[in-house]
């Protein structure tokens, strides 16, 4: 068993319930940020299912330098301290550099290093040292068990509140595939594991100056990685993808994510009970 990772006042591992960290891929607004969080916590309020509010305040790695890349720091971080003051959940958003590391920890309430970013040392030691849990996408380019090294580094300041998160990897061009046996592995290294539904069906570049995706795939592949058995599932969520300023081929429209919730419940109480009959074969 994983060991525990405490989120203000949110459990992700440890055996604790599945957790949701879900929100629009970037702050586009202020009105948009709060009504769907405001909509996500009504829901997972109705689930009875802990949630942890994910947006970007900036997205540094745009394909186009045409694209929406947030409304800037300071901007994004009031709107996210409003979500947090509002509606009383914890905030998860990404930092993509040193200089950004001590602004965000005095909002977020769990740092997020992102993929292609995650074996920066520097940027690595600079998350460790904020004392926050820290969650760390798995590159696209890593193989699972890489993931220790790059833990090692967070836990080489102190801090040992470190989750990992599966989020594809490349598969030829334009195209990310999930290994699920990756979900496993990263498990044994003893640290809670979220399964990202949205990213990993990213086809990244695959719209010419923007990343394509899948989005029919999110609901098949949060089934499949909530039955191995992960910690938490990361979901990028819209009111109308279509018109998302990032990531609008691969987030889930906000209307379809309570059904989804509802049957990733199901399985995890499925997959907790066969474990604890031993009739589960790891």
């Amino acid at each position: 068993m994983s060991t525990t990772v405490k989120v203000g006042d949110t459990l992700i591992g440890g055996g604790a319930p599945l957790v949701l960290i879900a929100g629009p891929c970037v702050v586009e607004s202020e009105e948009l940020t709060l009504e769907t969080a405001k909509q996500i916590k009504q829901i997972t309020a109705r689930l009875q299912m802990p949630f942890i509010f994910k947006s970007s305040y900036a997205k540094a790695n745009r394909m186009s330098i045409k694209s929406f890349s947030g409304l800037g720091i300071d901007e994004g971080l009031r709107i996210l301290n409003q979500v947090k003051s509002q509606f009383n959940v914890p905030i998860l958003t990404d930092v993509h550099s040193v200089s950004e590391v001590e602004k965000a920890a005095q909002v977020a309430d769990l740092l997020q290093i992102p993929a292609f970013l995650c074996r920066q040392t520097d940027l690595a030691i600079a998350v460790g040292r904020t004392g926050k849990p820290v969650n760390i996408k798995k590159g696209q380019f890593l193989a699972p068990e890489d993931m220790g090294p790059i833990a090692e580094k967070i836990r080489s300041t102190g801090n040992d509140q470190i989750v990992l998160t599966e989020r594809g990897t490349c598969f030829g061009y334009h195209n990310l595939v999930v290994d699920m046996r990756s979900l496993v592995i990263m498990k044994r290294l003893g640290y809670p594991v979220v399964f990202d539904a949205t990213h990993s069906v990213q086809l990244p570049g695959g719209g010419g100056g923007h990343s394509g995706g899948q989005p029919e795939f999110i609901p098949p592949l949060a089934r499949a990685a909530t039955a191995v058995g992960v910690d938490g599932v990361f979901i990028e969520t819209h009111p109308s993808p279509a018109r998302a300023l990032s990531d609008a081929s691969c987030m889930l429209p906000l209307e379809k994510l309570e059904q989804l919730l509802r049957a990733l419940k199901r399985l995890d109480k499925t997959r907790r009970s066969l474990e604890a009959s031993q009739d589960y074969e790891h």
